[in-house]
């Protein structure tokens, strides 16, 4: 067979193994990757929780307007319902 000729006598470069040392580097790494920052002015972050419900139930922890924005991102750049939460992460 001729793939297997001289097969014997051929180097074989072994594949690398990369394997993570600072773990905290990593994940931070991970969520910088394709990283979209948003500028809201002060009436959007004034809007942004909820106002307290009169009626029995749960207490929301957002406005309409915030889950509706994170819903606009999320069609736009196509995310998937998992990836929601970091995009939603607030810095300080």
């Amino acid at each position: 067979m001729p793939f297997k000729h001289n097969a014997a006598s051929r180097h074989r470069i072994p594949r690398a193994h990369y394997r993570v040392m600072n773990w905290p580097a990593y994940e931070a790494g991970l969520r910088r990757r394709g990283d979209l920052t948003l500028w809201l002015d002060e009436a959007a972050l004034a809007g942004w929780t909820a106002p307290k419900r009169s009626t029995p139930g749960g207490q929301s922890l957002y406005s309409e307007l915030a889950i509706e924005l994170v819903l606009t991102l999320r069609l736009v750049f196509h995310l998937p319902s998992a990836g929601i939460p970091l995009a939603t992460r607030a810095e300080p």
